[in-house]
């Protein structure tokens, strides 16, 4: 069974919709959202309604929650932009729709489990929060806590560094496995990458699809106008322009 597997959108829609367009292309018709459609990015509304109609499961990311409640631990420009966001999914639609949103984004799980996978926006021990940064292969007792809340394979976002972390406390970005990986028996957790804010280096959209059946999983790199995504940003006083910017640097 084959599954495309995305996650921080941050309300970018030209990204959203170049990732869609190349997921139909592969022919996989099953996607999973890890969390994070919102934030950030200037298309809110239409970045959440097209999740709410493409995706099969989605959960909750920490942008989502900050919508619903007060945010924790944000920066100044990532505030400010929630808080827009906020405004804006007040301000779109008929009262259906903008009721239709709040409910969807208030009615999200933290995780979810089928089988031996397990989805989650920030790690396997704090599905929302917490960060898994590639750097902390290095802290060895950090990688067995999180193994260990496993039971074989766990995907996840938030970081927008995409990679497979290995029980060797190995890192594993997809350049160094040329975007193609093997799901061998042992546990790992994989980063799925970011849609819509690419933190790598890289700045095309990132997912992955994940296929069960012949124990693969596979990297994909889709571009998009990010000038475009960009200069909706500009346009917005509440937006900070650097928000626009790293799109086009991918960092």
């Amino acid at each position: 069974m084959k599954r495309a597997l995305i996650s921080d959108i941050h309300g970018n829609f030209e990204a959203l919709q170049a990732v869609l367009a190349d997921i139909e292309s592969v022919g996989v018709s099953e996607i999973y959202c890890l969390g994070d459609i919102i934030g950030y990015g200037p298309n809110p509304c239409e970045c959440l309604d097209t999740v709410m109609r493409r995706c099969a499961k989605t959960i909750l990311g920490n942008h989502d929650q900050a919508a619903l409640f007060d945010p924790d631990g944000f920066n100044p420009m990532a505030l400010r932009a929630i808080y827009w966001t906020r405004d804006q999914l007040d301000a779109k639609g008929s009262n259906q729709q903008i009721n239709a949103r709040w409910d969807f984004l208030g009615e999200l799980p933290r995780s979810f489990e089928e089988d031996e996978l397990k989805f989650v926006h920030g790690s396997p021990r704090d599905p929302t929060n917490e960060y898994v940064f590639p750097e902390y292969v290095f802290d060895q007792r950090k990688m067995e806590i999180l193994f260990g809340k496993i039971t074989q394979y766990c995907f996840m976002g938030h970081t927008h560094l995409p990679g497979v972390f290995t029980t060797s406390c190995e890192f594993i970005s997809p350049e160094e496995c040329d975007h193609q990986f093997d799901l061998a028996t042992a546990k790992l957790m994989v980063n799925v990458g970011s849609v819509g804010q690419p933190r790598d280096e890289n700045n095309q959209a990132c997912y992955c699809i994940v296929d069960t059946d012949e124990k693969k999983l596979q990297y994909r790199r889709v571009p998009y106008d990010f000038d475009a995504t960009a200069a909706k940003i500009y346009r917005e006083p509440d937006l900070d322009n650097a928000l626009g910017d790293r799109l086009k640097r991918g960092h």
